[in-house]
């Protein structure tokens, strides 16, 4: 196993446990919060999306479609506020921007020249991921990061333990 398949595994494991959370979760619970301090899954899947172009991108230009017109003003933090469904995208058209973003990560990690990896990241970035590779890392890591709180909103809804 090299780097890019240890990657790549954690980018597989943040999918699977995510998806498992997520899965059976409707527009109205993905609206809910699970706590009033915390923003709601919509608005976290949408945060989450946008991390991920920002760093795929900021590792490798061009390499993910666009995201929607429009997107980063409904996943902005001055929109994390706003409980009225209307204000952002149904869960399961970000999760198809969702799937279109980690196919085409998927494909940039496997393309990628494995020396890469130890390039500086994002400047932005460098702080907590100081090269492409743990760049790369950062985005399964995240997901898992925010997956918590999802649980947390399973429960208070009645669903099924999934993992």
């Amino acid at each position: 196993m090299n780097a890019i398949d240890a990657i790549r595994i954690n980018l597989e494991t943040a999918e699977m446990v995510c998806g498992s959370y997520l899965g059976d979760l409707t527009d109205d619970d993905a609206m809910k919060r699970p706590h009033p301090d915390c923003n709601h899954i919509n608005w976290q899947i949408g945060h989450l999306i946008g991390s991920d172009h920002m760093m795929c991108s900021g590792c490798l230009p061009d390499s993910l479609p666009p995201l929607p017109d429009g997107f980063s003003e409904k996943y902005s933090k001055e929109a994390a506020g706003s409980d009225n469904p209307d204000d952002f995208i149904p869960k399961s058209q970000l999760m198809e921007i969702h799937a279109a973003n980690r196919k085409a990560i998927m494909e940039a990690l496997s393309a990628m020249d494995p020396a890469k990896l130890e390039q500086a990241g994002p400047e932005s970035m460098r702080a907590y991921a100081p090269t492409v590779g743990a760049t790369f890392n950062m985005i399964g890591a995240h997901w898992l990061m925010h997956a918590g709180q999802w649980v947390v909103v399973r429960r208070e809804l009645g669903r099924d333990i999934v993992i």
